[in-house]
């Protein structure tokens, strides 16, 4: 007879210790961390971090756009961010004529200040554990299904409650621990926020490509809005007679700086980690996914930069989608090769071989090698569905054919999509990257994972490039004007356009052959996994678990560190000005910075000038413009990278290695005043020292 254990843990305890600095914890929760806090130097209270009873820290970060962080500075809604944040914002108020991207943007005062449609910042005001409220009328004797059903439901109630709480109120209901645990998200979403300031790229993305993910780093990657409210502080549409917005809390900026074993404390909105899966999952990543997503992004940078080093105007236009390619792009490389040299692999094995011995007898007995025969079945078709993602989806013409048509079967006119596709397409690039992209398909792919479509279309046209010349030779999606004066009359004769045609095509087939497959193997994976988790909490009682990352608010605390990425090497935790200039170069674009900071340094007396630090803050993509704290809740810098090494940690979190990279509060400063010549924004700043 096998004995059960007890299933029901109490998730909101933290016990024990985590690894060294590891961890993204629930602000919620804090004051079960804070006594390790303190003890290594940090001077407030959980109180202090996170209250709904008071202003506290979390009322200075925000939920920046979709996916970064953001902070207040000021009692004038001042915020910071990076400047690959606000990136694809500043490209769009950019032109040949006023190339805000290469050359920076500076308002001078409170009218120049350009808004941005579409961007928007969101406040966390509470959250809240309502696992109980999540699951109240479910039974154990329930199906899947039916459990899903009950938390739907529920968390339909719970969200709806919430949002009528207040004006401009967002919510929701997310799940912890693989659904172990629910936790209730508000927040209050402002719609009013506009540019204040950028440096020129040459700044704020200095090292481009080569140096991302890179230590040391000098990039002054930071860029300033202003978030601006309606006369009653709420949150309110664009309006030239909106206020900048009232923060109940900004952060004051430190000037004192950073050195080696300084208390550190990153309040952002890490995206996503994978920290308590199988090792079937990261011999996936790293065997199949990463290198495979690695060689078709690294044929669509070629393309893009060979046009761009050609062009300004093109430039200008794909600079944001190449940043966002080759982001990740940079990243699993530097996630594969970590994942390798950690041992990951067999480092989960060992954990598992352990495990499954201790599981015998129990409720979890072949737990793991469920799992691992739900990850081969899914596997196969999980890499069609990343190849089409990376292959058919990138090709730009296809997703604006669909698009268009989604546009015009509502009975609305495609005018606008035109306008905005075409300001930043050139066909040359997608031309090129339809090549390269469906010919990896057709070489790379399983046969069976082909679609009927695509055997027969490459089959008639004899090869990919002649496919390629006859569809953009014959769609109407490369013609401005044909495609805005289309409406919903016009729709039979789109149906049968060879781009739209494609796109149809491989999206029915994902749609009824891949995805489904996918979906429900997850599913099947999900629910092994909410058992998995439950079953390593039990398996390690002593250790301190904290919830993979989801977007939503967490507090990472470590110490500025250097580190030693291979043997005999040492990298410093701090880098300088005098490291700009010694990478600076006029004849490469990531390297050529403005001659007024060459001046500037001739000039003596900026050698020491800091740029940017590394810490030991556990980070993850959303942390990007989160602020970086020091013991006394001041703010010291500006979250914005981790270094190569350590981009496994998303994975595992090797201490070692595993570094965030934030630039330095003192060399944005630096170059507000004397680049931007901006410095009537320190009036509105609170400096602590």
């Amino acid at each position: 007879m096998k004995r059960v254990l007890f299933s029901l843990f109490i998730f909101v305890t933290a016990l024990g210790a985590a690894r060294a600095d590891e961890g993204m914890w629930l602000p919620a929760l804090i004051s079960q961390r804070i006594g390790d806090m303190q003890a290594k130097g940090f001077k407030l209270s959980a109180e202090d971090i996170y209250s709904v009873n008071q202003a506290s820290l979390k009322d200075a970060v925000v939920l920046f756009g979709g996916g970064c962080t953001g902070e207040i500075v000021s009692d004038e809604g001042l915020l910071l961010t990076n400047h690959h944040c606000g990136y694809s914002f500043i490209q769009r108020h950019s032109s040949v004529e006023h190339d805000y991207l290469k050359d920076g943007f500076w308002a001078m005062d409170r009218s120049q200040e350009l808004p941005n449609r579409g961007l928007t910042v969101s406040f966390l005001q509470r959250m809240e554990d309502v696992t109980g409220a999540v699951l109240k009328g479910y039974s154990p004797s329930m199906t899947e299904k039916q459990r899903d059903s009950v938390i739907r439901v529920n968390s339909g109630e719970i969200v709806r409650a919430a949002m009528e709480e207040g004006k401009g109120l967002r919510a929701s209901v997310e799940a912890l621990y693989y659904g172990n645990q629910y936790f209730l998200f508000v927040y209050k979403i402002y719609r009013d926020v506009r540019l204040v300031g950028a440096p020129p790229s040459s700044i704020g993305k200095f090292g481009g490509d080569t140096d991302n993910w890179m230590w040391p780093r000098h990039t002054g990657d930071f860029s300033i809005f202003r978030i601006y409210a309606g006369k009653d502080n709420e949150p309110a549409d664009y309006s030239e007679d909106n206020v900048p917005y009232k923060p109940k809390r900004f952060f004051k900026i430190s000037r004192k700086g950073v050195k080696e074993g300084d208390f550190t404390f990153v309040y952002g909105c890490p995206g996503s980690t994978k920290e308590y899966v199988m090792s079937e999952e990261v011999k996936y990543v790293a065997e199949v996914s990463d290198p495979q997503k690695i060689d078709l992004r690294t044929k669509r940078l070629d393309i893009q930069k060979k046009y761009m080093n050609a062009s300004q105007a093109v430039r200008i236009q794909y600079s944001s989608k190449n940043a966002s390619v080759s982001n990740a792009w940079k990243k699993w490389q530097g996630e594969e090769k970590g994942i390798k040299k950690m041992k990951t692999v067999a480092s989960k094995q060992e954990f598992e071989s352990r495990f499954n011995k201790w599981a015998e007898g129990t409720e979890y007995e072949g737990l793991v090698d469920k799992l691992g025969a739900l990850y081969a079945e899914r596997n196969p078709y999980f890499r069609a569905s990343e190849y089409y993602s990376e292959t058919v989806r990138a090709v730009e013409i296809l997703n604006f054919a669909s698009g268009v048509v989604a546009t015009l079967e509502r009975g609305a006119s495609a005018a606008a999509n035109a306008e905005s596709f075409f300001k930043d397409y050139y066909q040359p690039i997608d031309e090129e990257i339809f090549v390269a992209m469906m010919e990896a398909f057709d070489q790379k792919m399983e046969d069976r994972f082909k679609p009927e479509y695509f055997k027969e279309k490459l089959a008639s046209y004899g090869s990919v490039k002649a496919w390629k010349d006859d569809l953009f030779k014959n769609t109407v999606f490369t013609d401005k004007a044909k495609v805005s004066a289309l409406t919903k009359a016009d729709l039979e004769s789109v149906y049968k356009d060879p781009a739209y045609e494609l796109q149809k095509a491989f999206a029915t087939w994902f749609a009824q052959d891949i995805s489904p497959v996918v979906n429900e193997a997850n599913a099947k994976i999900r629910l092994a996994n909410r058992d998995y988790m439950r079953a390593q909490m039990a398996f390690e009682p002593d250790k301190a678990f904290y919830p993979d990352a989801n977007l939503t608010l967490r507090v990472a605390y470590g110490h500025v560190a250097g580190y030693h990425p291979a043997d005999g090497m040492y990298y410093a935790p701090v880098s300088t000005l005098k490291g700009i200039i010694e990478k600076d170069n006029p004849d490469i674009f990531d390297y050529n910075i403005p001659q007024v900071l060459r001046d500037i340094y001739a000039e003596g007396g900026h050698d020491d000038q800091p740029v940017c630090f590394i810490a030991t803050n556990h980070t993850s993509g959303g942390n990007s413009g989160s602020p970086v704290i020091n013991a006394d809740g001041n703010l010291i810098g500006i979250n914005f990278d981790r270094v190569w090494e350590g981009t496994m940690s998303d994975i595992a979190f090797d201490p070692e290695v595993c570094r965030n990279i934030s630039l330095d509060i003192r060399y944005l400063l630096f170059v507000v005043d004397k680049i931007g010549h901006a410095s009537y924004l320190f009036k509105e700043m609170d400096f602590a020292d």
